[in-house]
């Protein structure tokens, strides 16, 4: 994606006339070639005097005060690809990518048509250093740099920590950040965050929508409605239905999501955007296929074989149901051209219920007959996050050293009730007590009913959680000359968790408080290249990403600490083609361990290392022809014994490599064609290192067709070989098998 900016200055009894051609103009500044054509999409842009402004490169450009005689209107056009030039994730100010010392990798909206991308999972396949995890068949969870996360996820720069699903029918882009990014977010982020970029109101009228469906019968239909208001409002909704469905037997569901978005600008020096979000998902719950011992009782064992269709669950009660209601805001102030003021906040009510049986062990004789053991549980959570942001950016300039000063506060406070309750077996051949049932292995398996239990001595878990968080930081981003950035800031946190155990009348809290600092510097030797250095870290109180395993323990340990240094380069190969690489080092410390002079006493000596080398290529060859291309080279091992492993074993599901390729060529201005290679060398399940996800490669094709100058098909087919692989996992016996080829058409419109 390209950005292109034309600021015209002019006097007031020209304003109006000129406003009347920036309208006709802008239907025609921003385009989406398709098939070799150019067809009217969106606009970004942010004008004074109420004209609007779209997230995309431009996302954060304040409105243009109106108080001058002589005005000045920046228009931003954007051309749609798969490159992004600048963001405001990374640093909460407009920044050019070539001046982040960090590794990023954008994926737009352009690459997610393309791919008929539908999850994060589908989008993080292409970015290297980035893993699926499986989530245990209910949630988004990834490993970004070895480092395992069910909680690095924000919404517009905001927290978005719960465990769901997350859609794609209302995202500009995706962005993954890599490295420790507390400076910016706070706790967590270890190994990097996900940042979803929601499309926001813009200033020109359309109706788009697309219709989707694949060989399996998984369809969906979405729609995207921009309308002025006025001169100085816009709204905009976008909305989704969806069915799923595959090739694993029992599986189904559906999701509803509607976001209707307004946007008013006050005096050309204001922006409000406001904005809700309902989102309800219901859907099957599918942990894959146990392990299975394969030749030597030395040697690790691998996924079951032959078994990909089969279900290890029980069909009507392995259900994940989500609903989410989101209100969003956020205020953008225009003191003067150099000091802007923006708050964020959002209110989000969660109610999230799964039940699930699954597999427990690998399948092994029993009683003559291969067998696998299972167990069951329902888990019960409701969340309510109110979040707030503000941000306060001075630009100034002193000779030839230009500062952007960034100084803000933020304020969290997040409210969960959680419950575990157990399943038990009444029948068939049961151990400890009916929670676990072995089943014979069949094309099919039959699992008796599940009985769930809250009474005593049944495992059952009931907790209250009041997370806490205020952050005072700045940041300053030094640019001296043309050639030199350098860039520092500091956070300080306090975090505050408190946790009610319901049924042993106990309770718990711990506060931390924290400092994490940054500093990058980046060199630019010619125009088209950037050379940086590094230094970030990040923490992550021991109650875990979802504040659940705070114990009397635990409550007595510091944070865990995550270290990154980290060297890269960034080239502008051409300038719509840009080539990153990227080494790094990541050291986790402060994970928990048993003390070596006492067994009875937990200690923080634990210590684990990721590193690795990364590499990107993404934009145009030609007006024709669009790529993304990514490869990694990673290590994590457990450097120091671990209270969950000890020191030498390997990171569980980080590959050594992945390289992946998708490319697209349009051959004529009504066709084009795709084709995406996926490659992962074999890791590990879990932490015990006893099981193996095979290597495995995925090839991916796709063909383009421009029906009429306002609709547009497609046909993706994902697994073109018909390989068996297997593609994620949670641990040794929840094992995802990889989809059959699998066609999907779509239709595209536009008015």
């Amino acid at each position: 994606m390209r950005t292109i900016t034309v600021i015209v200055h002019f006097t007031n009894n020209m304003l109006l006339r000129c406003i009347r051609i920036y309208h006709t103009a802008r239907r025609r500044l921003r385009t989406t070639r398709k098939g070799g054509e150019m067809r009217k999409s969106g606009l970004s842009g942010a004008l004074g005097l109420g004209l609007m402004a779209v997230p995309a490169a431009a996302q954060d450009q304040p409105a243009i005060p109106a108080t001058d005689a002589r005005q000045t209107i920046i228009v931003t056009g954007v051309r749609d690809g798969y490159q992004v030039d600048t963001t405001s994730t990374a640093t909460r100010t407009p920044t050019s990518l070539k001046d982040v010392p960090q590794a990023a990798s954008i994926i737009t909206e352009a690459q997610i048509d393309d791919q008929a991308m539908r999850s994060i999972a589908d989008v993080l396949r292409y970015v290297p250093g980035a893993v699926i995890s499986q989530g245990e068949g209910h949630r988004d969870q990834i490993i970004l740099r070895g480092n395992n996360s069910t909680a690095d996820f924000f919404v517009d720069g905001l927290r978005d920590d719960v465990q769901y699903y997350r859609g794609l029918y209302n995202a500009e882009r995706i962005e993954v950040l890599k490295g420790p990014n507390a400076m910016i977010f706070g706790r967590g982020g270890g190994g990097g965050i996900v940042n979803r970029v929601t499309k926001r109101p813009v200033a020109n009228a359309f109706i788009s929508g697309s219709g989707s469906a694949d060989t399996y019968g998984a369809w969906y239909v979405d729609t995207d409605i921009n309308q002025p208001l006025s001169g100085s409002a816009s709204a905009r909704l976008n909305a989704v239905y969806e069915e799923f469905n595959s090739n694993r037997d029992f599986y189904d569901g559906r999701r509803i999501a509607i976001n209707p978005t307004f946007a008013v600008s006050l005096g050309g020096t204001t922006r409000i955007d406001l904005g809700f979000e309902y989102n309800n998902d219901k859907r099957t719950i599918d942990r894959g296929v146990p392990s299975a011992v394969q030749g030597s009782l030395t040697s690790p064992s691998r996924p079951l074989p032959g078994f990909r269709d089969t279900f290890f669950g029980v069909p009507g009660f392995n259900v994940s149901d989500f609903e989410a209601k989101v209100l969003s805001g956020r205020i953008e102030h225009r003191f003067n051209d150099n000091l802007t003021l923006t708050s964020r906040v959002l209110y989000g009510d969660y109610d999230k219920l799964y039940r699930n049986a699954f597999a427990v062990t690998p399948v092994t004789p029993r009683g003559g007959v291969q067998s696998v053991g299972l167990e069951a549980y329902s888990d019960p959570t409701t969340r309510k996050n109110l979040l707030n942001q503000n941000d306060l950016v001075w630009t100034v300039t002193t000779g030839p050293v230009r500062h952007v000063l960034l100084a803000g506060f933020e304020y969290g406070d997040q409210r969960t009730r959680n419950q575990r309750i157990n399943g038990f077996f009444g029948s068939g051949d049961i151990v400890n007590g009916g929670r676990r049932v072995f089943v014979g292995l069949a094309e099919r398996i039959t699992v008796p009913p599940v009985t769930l239990r809250t009474t005593a001595n049944t495992g059952y878990r009931s907790i209250r959680t009041n997370a806490d968080a205020t952050a005072f930081y700045v940041q300053d981003q030094i640019s001296i000359g043309e050639h030199v950035d350098v860039i520092g800031g500091v956070r300080r946190d306090r975090f505050k968790l408190s946790v009610d155990d319901l049924v042993a009348g106990q309770s718990y809290s711990r506060t931390d408080t924290l400092w994490s600092p940054r500093l990058g510097v980046v060199l630019k030797p010619v125009q088209p290249v950037s050379i940086y250095a590094s230094y970030s870290r990040s923490f992550l109180p021991q109650s875990g990403d979802q504040f659940s395993s705070l114990d009397l323990t635990s409550a007595a340990l510091e944070p865990e600490k995550f270290d990154n240094y980290e060297l890269g380069l960034k080239w502008d190969i051409y300038p719509t083609l840009n080539l990153t690489a990227a080494v790094y080092r990541l050291d986790r410390t402060n994970t928990r361990a048993i003390d070596p002079n006492d067994a009875t006493r937990t200690v923080l000596t634990g210590a684990q290392r990721s590193k690795g080398f990364e590499l990107g290529l993404t934009g145009a060859i030609s007006p024709q022809w669009q790529v993304s291309a990514g490869y990694a080279l990673q290590d994590a091992t457990i450097r120091k014994s671990t209270s969950a492993a000890p020191a030498g074993r390997d990171v569980p599901l980080v590959p050594k490599q992945q390289a992946s390729l998708w490319t697209r060529y349009d051959f004529t201005p009504r066709f084009g064609a795709g084709l995406g290679v996926y490659r992962q060398s074999k890791s590990f399940t879990s932490i015990s290192n006893t099981v193996v996800l095979p290597a495995f490669t995925r090839v991916d094709a796709a063909a383009f067709f421009k029906l009429t100058p306002k609709v547009e098909a497609q046909i993706n087919v994902e697994n073109l070989l018909n390989s068996s692989y297997f593609s994620s996992a949670y641990n040794d016996n929840n094992i995802m098998p990889g989809a059959p080829t699998t066609a999907r058409a779509t239709v595209r419109m536009s008015f």
